[in-house]
C-alpha cells in the first residue's frame, strides 16, 4: 500500500550504471557497523547495572566507537565512489544509496542514504570527543542520560537512519530488501535509549512507553509500506525478536566476563532482574505486527481510504505495543516500572491510560509512516520501476 502515488523524477541524461556487488558490499558494510554499535551499546548499558559507572576507555565503548566508524568509513568510500562516478560521465544511479546529493558545491556527490549515516558517523565521532572531555570534568559516568550520551545515541540514530534509506532505495533487488527488513529493527532497538533522556523532566506521560509505542508502529508500518509485500511487518517483528534474544544472552554475560577480567566486583545489591536494554524492547511485538497486517490486507482488500489506512492501522498497532508493554513490565519487573510514572501496580485507570496512550501515538507513528514511506519512494523512482 503506498498512501499517495510517488511523481517520476527525471535523473540525469543516460543509462544508470548497472548493479555491482559493491552496492551490497557498501550497504551491508554500513549495517555491520549499526550492528557493532548495538552490541556495544547493549553491553555498555548492562555494565551501568551490573558493575557501575566507568570510565572512557573501556571495551564496550571500544566496540561501540568501532561500530560507527566501519559505518562512517563505508559511507565516506561510497561517497567517493559515487563523487568519481559522476567525474567520469556515468550517471549516478539512485538505486545506489539514494538520489544523489551535491555537497559542498558540486565536490562531491553524495547518495542521500549514505550522506546521511556518514554524517551520523561523524557527528558521533565529534560528540564521542565530548564525551572524553566529560570525563576528564567528572570522572566516572555513572548515568545513560548524561548530554554526551544523549548526543551520542542521537548521532547513532542517524546512522541507522541512513541504513534504512541505503536498503530503501535498493528495495527491488533481493539483497536491498532483506537489508531493509534487518536495518529496521537495529534502528527501533535504539527506543528506549534515546527516550531514556527525558526520563528527567517530570512529564504527565511515560516517555520511555509513550517512544517505545511511536517508533516501533512508526517504522514496522513504514516498512510494510515501503516494500508492499506481505508478512513484511512480521518478518521486521521476528527479526527483532532475534535481537532481543541475543541482547538477553550477550550483555550480561559479556559485562560479567568483562568485570571479572578487569577484577572489578559486580554491585552488592545487584538482584535477578532482566537485562536492561532487551526487557525494554517489545516482546510482544509479533503480535502488533499480525494485527498490522491483518490491518492493511483488508483494508486493501475492500478499499479502504487510502489516507486513513495509515492512521487505523497505526492506532490499532499501537494500542496493542502499549498494553503489551504493560504486561511485560508486570511479568519481567513485578510491575515495577523504570519510567517517571507509578507503575507499581496495575489497575483499570493504568490499563485505560496506557490504551489511550498507545492509540494517540500510534495514530501519529501510522500517519508520519505512511509519509516517510512515500518519501523513499520519491528518493528511488527507478527502484519500483525495476521491481514492478
Amino acid at each position: 500500500m503506498d498512501p499517495a502515488p510517488a511523481p517520476t523524477l527525471t535523473g540525469p541524461p543516460g543509462r544508470p550504471s548497472r548493479p555491482r556487488s559493491s552496492d551490497a558490499a557498501g550497504a551491508y558494510a554500513v549495517l555491520a557497523g549499526t550492528l557493532l554499535s548495538l552490541i556495544g551499546v547493549g553491553w555498555d548499558v548492562q555494565w551501568h547495572v551490573d558493575v557501575g559507572p566507568d570510565t572512557f576507555f573501556t571495551l564496550p565503548h571500544l566496540i561501540l566507537y568501532s561500530g560507527s566508524a566501519v559505518a562512517g568509513i563505508a559511507a565516506l568510500v561510497m561517497v567517493l565512489r559515487a563523487t568519481f562516478a559522476q567525474r567520469a560521465g556515468r550517471p549516478a544511479d539512485p538505486t545506489a544509496g539514494g538520489s544523489p546529493i551535491r555537497v559542498l558545491g558540486g565536490t562531491f556527490t553524495a547518495p542521500l542514504g549514505y550522506l546521511v549515516a556518514g554524517t551520523g558517523g561523524a557527528l558521533f565521532l565529534l560528540y564521542g570527543l565530548l564525551d572524553l572531555w566529560w570525563h576528564s570534568l567528572y570522572g566516572f559516568d555513572a548515568v545513560l542520560n548524561s548530554p554526551p550520551h544523549v548526543a551520542l545515541f542521537i548521532s547513532i540514530s542517524l546512522t541507522m537512519v541512513g541504513s534504512v534509506i541505503v536498503f530503501a532505495a535498493a528495495r527491488a533487488r533481493r539483497w536491498g530488501r532483506a537489508g531493509l527488513v534487518v536495518s529496521i529493527p537495529v534502528l527501533m532497538t535504539f527506543t528506549p535509549v534515546t527516550t531514556n533522556a527525558f526520563d528527567g523532566l517530570g512529564l504527565p506521560i511515560d516517555p520511555e512507553l509513550a517512544g517505545t509505542v511511536f517508533f516501533t508502529v512508526c517504522f514496522v508500518l513504514m516498512g510494510a509500506i515501503t516494500l508492499r509485500h506481505r508478512r513484511v511487518a512480521l518478518s521486521i517483528a521476528a527479526v527483532l525478536g532475534v535481537m532481543q534474544l541475543f541482547l538477553w544472552w550477550f550483555s550480561p554475560w559479556a559485562a560479567r566476563v568483562y568485570a571479572d577480567y578487569v577484577g572489578l566486583p559486580l554491585r552488592d545489591n545487584l538482584r535477578d532482574i532482566p537485562p536492561e536494554l532487551p526487557s525494554g524492547m517489545p516482546m510482544f511485538m509479533l503480535a502488533a505486527a499480525l494485527v498490522i497486517e491483518v490491518l492493511l490486507r483488508l483494508g486493501r482488500g475492500r478499499g479502504w481510504s487510502v489516507r486513513r489506512l495509515p492512521q487505523l492501522t497505526g492506532a490499532a498497532g499501537g494500542v496493542v505495543v502499549s498494553l503489551s508493554m504493560l504486561v511485560q513490565t508486570s511479568l519481567l519487573r513485578g510491575g515495577a516500572g523504570g519510567g517517571p510514572m507509578d507503575r507499581s501496580g496495575t489497575s483499570a485507570t493504568m490499563v485505560l491510560t496506557d490504551a489511550i496512550l498507545g492509540l494517540a501515538f500510534g495514530a501519529l507513528a501510522g500517519y508520519l509512516a505512511a509519509r516517510f514511506a512515500v518519501l523513499l519512494h520519491l528518493n528511488t523512482t527507478a527502484a519500483d520501476r525495476e521491481g514492478r
